[in-house]
């Protein structure tokens, strides 16, 4: 895993953001130059801002630490996570381009059966800029791959797809495991490599990873807002998850696509299963009743944003699981919250003055 990739052409260089939550020097990005060093990078520096974070010569970076976050979004700061990677959220709130792939740094490049390294980021690419399939599944998987097609018996009405927002990539080595799991299989890794992309179907669920993670800003950006998690809060690790849920329920209801499966990364670091039990032991338990919650949700035909779609849950939050624990009512308050820092971060206004950050290197 020490070997530099190969130097590869940069598909949309100027229309993408690659966003680093961390807590360390970014020395994991020296695997990744070839082909992470024609994008731009934004990197939220989570826990103690007087720290110096290191990033490698030649990248093209901006580095915002929670002094910037404060600073740049005032009160509303306080929908932004404090020692939990669920800060990440804040590079998407800031970022100018199209597309968003955020990755962590314990995430080093995969290789494929035949020992060729993986380019995660043009899978993802890739994923999301050809149609999803939601509606109807079809047995091929992805028809839209190199290969592929729809099998004898799919509706022509919806062989035009509809477009993707999101594409979610997989780990090799270390898998995505609760405290539960991790406890009871502490020496399991994932070996398997599945050469497949699908679209996850309308109406179905699923436990969003936000290690590997591509998505398409302006079709989704306002509801991958990834929750109030660590420090001050009950619960951590559901970060991701939380995104997740908000976000398949609403492009189920505005007719757009997730996909699952390729690209590969390598997940290097196991973290601490008793550390994780004790962040996530809430959201176990919760979670029986989150679930049903979310699979339940039937949006307003008039909200036709995704803005509007995130009100209108917001509401629904409050009102269905506040009950259960006060955490979410103030979740829910922290989701209007988030939405009125997009829309402002993001106005007309804004658009040609980016907040300043506290470190940005060119190339």
């Amino acid at each position: 895993m020490s070997t530099p990739a190969t130097l590869v052409n940069p598909p949309l260089k100027d229309e993408l953001d690659i966003v680093i939550p961390t807590i360390r020097n970014l020395d994991f990005l020296e695997m990744w130059r070839p082909f992470f060093q024609p994008y731009h990078l934004i990197i939220v520096q989570d826990g103690d801002p007087t720290k110096t974070i290191n990033v490698p010569e030649g990248f093209d970076y901006e580095l915002y630490n929670r002094n910037d976050i404060n600073r740049i979004l005032g009160p509303k700061a306080s929908c932004i996570s404090f020692k939990d990677s669920a800060c990440r959220c804040f590079g998407f709130l800031v970022s100018k381009k199209k597309y968003i792939f955020t990755i962590d740094d314990d995430c080093f490049v995969a290789k494929d059966p035949s020992g060729k390294e993986i380019n995660a980021l043009a899978q993802h690419i890739h994923n999301l800029l050809a149609p999803s399939t939601p509606l109807f599944f079809n047995t091929l998987y992805d028809p839209y791959r190199e290969g592929a097609d729809f099998v004898r018996g799919y509706p022509f009405s919806m062989r035009e797809g509809v477009p993707t927002a999101v594409s979610h990539g997989l780990w090799l080595n270390i898998p995505d495991y609760d405290a539960p799991t991790q406890l009871v299989k502490p020496r399991e890794r994932n070996t398997r490599y599945v050469d497949a992309v699908m679209t996850i179907p309308k109406g179905t669920l699923f436990p969003m990873c936000g290690m590997n993670l591509g998505f398409n800003r302006e079709l989704i950006g306002p509801a991958m807002y990834f929750g109030l998690m660590g420090d001050g809060q009950p619960i951590g690790r559901y970060d991701d998850m939380w995104a997740g849920w908000c976000t398949k329920v609403i492009t189920d209801h505005l007719g757009l696509g997730i996909k699952t499966g390729l690209p590969y990364i390598w997940h290097s670091k196991a973290s601490n299963p008793f550390v994780n039990l004790k962040k996530e032991y809430k959201g176990i338990y919760w979670q029986e009743e989150i679930i049903p919650f979310f699979q339940s949700v039937v949006l307003p035909k008039d909200c036709t944003t995704v803005q509007k779609c995130y009100i209108e849950l917001s509401k629904l939050v409050k009102e269905k699981l506040g009950p259960i624990d006060p955490y979410f009512s103030k979740l829910a308050e922290a989701m209007v919250t988030w939405i009125e820092a997009w829309d402002e971060i993001n106005s007309p206004a804004s658009e040609s003055t980016a907040p300043a950050a506290v470190d940005v290197k060119k190339k």
